[in-house]
């Protein structure tokens, strides 16, 4: 008991046995999060990426993919090229006539023989002056009318599918098909209404006279052929405006 008039003690026994509780909790937690060896190689293993088989099984099966996908992404793109030719040889064949149309007359017809360059002719369907040639000072075109715009090459001399547009090059203001190569044509200079045919007769590209007032077309990806029987060797991947 206390006595009158005496202080109050205070007991801190109380504050050790919270100290020793604290140390107590303080071990459980650090026999709980002790490191297991295996367990932690287990985790390594799971959250660092694949084994090196998985890897090559990876690599396998990407290589696997390009190869069948590749050759499919490469037709396309031919096929792409097929018909942006047989629409510019349309276009082509379409201008020449709007010419002829306003004019009464084709533009730089020669015998109905193939334009050894076709430059003279676009500068005159696109009504550019090139200062030289058949155009100059727009005699060929003096209304200036604009009967084609084929879009600029990329790649120039020689060009690739569009116009060469870079002066002082040989083939400055020619029009190439998709494969690096000058369009092809002929127009009726003799107004007969009669082109050669280029190819042999019945062989895939009609008869040996064609009713026509101007051709045009494109050797194809292989670059070769334009003559000859139309259905094989270097000419069967030839694209024609008449068919």
């Amino acid at each position: 008991m206390r006595r009158s008039g005496e202080r109050p003690r205070i007991d801190f026994r109380l504050g050790k046995t919270a100290a020793a509780t604290r140390r107590i909790k303080c071990i459980v937690q650090t026999s709980l999060t002790r490191h297991n060896p295996a367990t932690m190689q287990k985790i390594s293993r799971n959250a660092y990426g694949f084994t090196l088989m998985e890897l090559f099984t990876v690599m396998g099966v990407v290589a696997i993919i390009f190869g069948i996908a590749y050759p499919v992404f490469i037709s396309i793109m031919e096929r792409a090229r097929k018909t942006q030719a047989k629409n510019d040889l349309t276009q082509i064949v379409t201008a020449v006539n709007g010419y002829y149309t306003e004019y009464g007359k084709y533009p730089v017809a020669i015998n109905d023989i193939t334009l050894a360059s076709n430059a003279d002719l676009f500068f005159t369907l696109r009504a550019v002056d090139p200062g030289i040639g058949a155009n100059a000072g727009n005699a060929a075109n003096p209304r200036k009318i604009v009967f084609i715009q084929p879009h600029d090459s990329k790649v120039s001399n020689p060009g690739r599918a569009g116009i060469d547009s870079v002066q002082g090059s040989p083939t400055f203001g020619a029009w190439f098909d998709p494969w690096g190569l000058q369009y092809q044509i002929r127009i009726d200079a003799t107004y007969d209404n009669q082109i050669t045919n280029p190819y042999n007769q019945d062989t895939g590209a009609g008869p040996a006279q064609l009713t026509q007032g101007v051709i045009g077309w494109s050797l194809g990806k292989d670059r070769a052929g334009g003559s000859g029987n139309k259905d094989s060797g270097t000419s069967a991947d030839d694209i024609l405006s008449w068919q």
